[in-house]
């Protein structure tokens, strides 16, 4: 028997859930799926999102919902001897019995230039209709020619609710476990929670846990109209405890907190304790990542100026990869951002800037400092210094004809110049390196 999750692949686009916005009536994937696309013929497309968003789901309703014919490649065995032999079939399925073939080329990213220009002479005369998926951004992915005669559909993750209904539908459809399992609902809540936005994810553990359950049964016993899925059962299926985290509610703000803290506080045993709260509660580790940013700059700052760079890398890694591998990359931001050196300065240095901008502080912008690479600046400067009760415009002085590249001159608004004092270096880590630097600046330009 075939998988749960093949089983219950969508048939028509009344059973696909999420991905309302790019399959509303009128939008280019639906009128393709419906087999529109204009004179010239249906549009290739380009699926791009994150696993069990419902991309090769998709491929499959634009190939039957047409009548049209169907062909699956894998990127990651197929080449470019394989891509001619389906066009060359395509052609002859065209000639021969006037039936349009669609092409599903999983994995697109895995393609070097030269396999993807193979496609081009197919996809440019329509002789294909390509259907390709990626998880990675097509952008880098994808060689342009491919992409401009594609449309690009971003695929999103399906909300929890989206995915809650996927496996009620499953328990009770034909296709599925058909009546024979009634699902807990503190099952289906930790599977919606695991599953992550991922509906096969969420149906292939529903299926392990309905095994679990099965095995459970007493030797023997008569078989009821129905087997309770429990808790246990999930948790046993998929080797997860269930964690008591509401992704929406009040504990994924206090360990969201909690993770920012223990790194703050340097306890780096602490900080990989929340974070693997909240990726065993099926956290968006996208979430994660951007929170461990915000900690880089706001906590660690040029404390540990690598921090932010460690922190960036993993945010970008993070939405590439996906989980489970993550999580080893998400550990490794924690670690650094909790050992590292600590200084606010930055952090508080610009917030008491925006506190003197609101206050009304910081008059107009010196005259030697305001633009002058437009048309009539000169003669704008000109009456600005008179207003101003001068003969002319101060002269700017360029900072690289300096000694040292440092041009005393007046920087700050005429009210501020003289008093404000912003950011304010901390002996701690790389930071105590430029507070020497830091008092010598402020010397010779005069503050």
């Amino acid at each position: 028997m075939a998988p749960l999750a093949v089983r219950m692949r969508p048939r028509s686009l009344e059973e696909v859930r999420g991905q309302a916005s790019v399959l509303r009536p009128g939008s280019p994937l639906r009128r393709l799926v419906e087999g529109g696309g204009g004179a010239a013929g249906p549009l290739s497309a380009i699926l791009w999102g994150p696993p069990g968003t419902g991309k090769t789901t998709l491929a499959h309703l634009v190939a039957t919902a047409a009548d049209r014919e169907f062909v699956e490649l894998s990127a990651v065995t197929a080449g470019v001897k394989d891509v001619r032999t389906v066009m060359e079939a395509a052609a002859r399925t065209r000639d021969m019995y006037g039936r349009q073939t669609v092409l599903f080329l999983d994995e697109i990213h895995r393609f070097t230039k030269a396999q993807q220009d193979a496609l081009l002479p197919g996809v440019e005369t329509r002789q294909v209709v390509l259907v390709a998926a990626t998880t990675e951004n097509p952008s880098f992915s994808v060689i342009a020619p491919l992409l401009s005669r594609s449309m690009l559909v971003t695929l999103v993750p399906l909300t929890d609710d989206d995915v809650a209904d996927v496996l009620v539908r499953a328990v009770a459809d034909e296709r599925g476990l058909d009546g024979a399992y009634a699902l807990a609902d503190d099952a289906r809540e930790h599977l919606v929670r695991l599953a992550g936005g991922d509906a096969r994810r969420a149906l292939t553990f529903l299926e392990a846990a309905a095994g679990v359950a099965e095995d459970a049964r007493a030797p023997g016993s008569a078989r009821p109209g129905t087997l309770e899925v429990t808790l246990a059962h999930t948790e046993q299926a998929v080797a997860h405890a269930a964690v008591r985290y509401d992704r929406t509610g009040d504990q994924h703000y206090d360990v969201a907190s909690a993770l920012i803290k223990s790194m703050r506080g340097s306890d780096v045993d602490a900080a990989l304790h929340y974070l693997a709260r909240m990726l065993e509660a099926g956290e968006d580790p996208r979430f994660i990542a951007r929170r461990i940013v915000i900690s880089a700059s706001e906590d660690v700052g040029l404390g540990d100026p690598t921090a932010l760079q460690t922190a960036v890398a993993a945010m970008h890694a993070v939405a590439q990869i996906g989980m489970p591998e993550a999580r080893i990359i998400l550990a490794q931001a924690v670690v650094h951002n909790a050992l590292a050196p600590k200084s606010n300065a930055a952090y508080l240095g610009v917030d008491a800037a925006i506190a003197d901008v609101r206050a009304g502080k910081g008059g107009p912008v010196p005259l030697h400092l305001r633009g002058s690479g437009y048309g009539g600046s000169s003669r704008i400067a000109e009456a600005s210094a008179a207003a101003a009760g001068k003969d002319r415009a101060p002269a700017y002085v360029y900072a690289h004809d300096e000694p040292d590249a440092v041009a005393a001159q007046q920087y700050l608004p005429d009210d501020l110049h003289g008093s404000a004092e912003y950011y304010r270096p901390t002996d701690r880590g790389f930071e105590a390196r430029l507070q020497e630097r830091w008092r010598w600046l402020r010397e010779r330009l005069g503050r």
